[in-house]
């Protein structure tokens, strides 16, 4: 009984220890406003270590470095876009999940459409293209050599 004790208490420690050590920082905010604020913009921005995890979600000390400075940006009262222009000017447009619309990122954007575009037009043509050829009458001569094959065919 003592061993199973021992045992349940060491799990215990374990994971209260793995609890207090997790990376992620709780914030306070009097403001419903502002903690919502704070949270849309950490889930919009990626953590440039970790790649494809907003710094919202990630253990990474460049993230929470992110998210202290963002708490801070939202605490001295800058606008959503004085933050994002504050951390793209700091650590790019990488961090960013949805690129900006600019000279350099029209392909980026335009490109969907263009495929869809030339999809469009591929598919109409391939349907006119059957459409014709199967509306198109046999010409007499084909005819007559259509009905020749059949025959040799029947007579064999």
């Amino acid at each position: 009984m003592a061993i199973i004790r021992w045992i349940v208490t060491a799990m215990l420690l374990a994971t209260a220890g793995s609890v207090m050590a997790g990376g992620i920082e709780v914030r306070e905010f009097d403001d419903p406003v502002l903690e919502k604020r704070y949270r849309d913009l950490t889930a919009s921005m990626r953590c440039p270590l970790c790649e494809n995890q907003a710094i919202d979600d990630s253990d990474a000390p460049i993230s929470a470095d992110m998210r202290e400075r963002v708490y801070v940006l939202l605490n001295e009262g800058n606008a959503d876009i004085e933050i994002i222009n504050h951390m793209v000017q700091r650590f790019g447009d990488y961090i960013l999940y949805n690129p900006r619309l600019e000279n350099r990122t029209y392909l980026l954007w335009g490109l969907p459409i263009v495929l869809v575009v030339i999809g469009l037009v591929v598919v109409i043509m391939v349907v006119r293209a059957r459409r014709n050829a199967s509306a198109k009458a046999l010409s007499a001569e084909e005819r007559a050599r259509l009905n020749a094959l059949i025959n040799r065919e029947r007579s064999s």
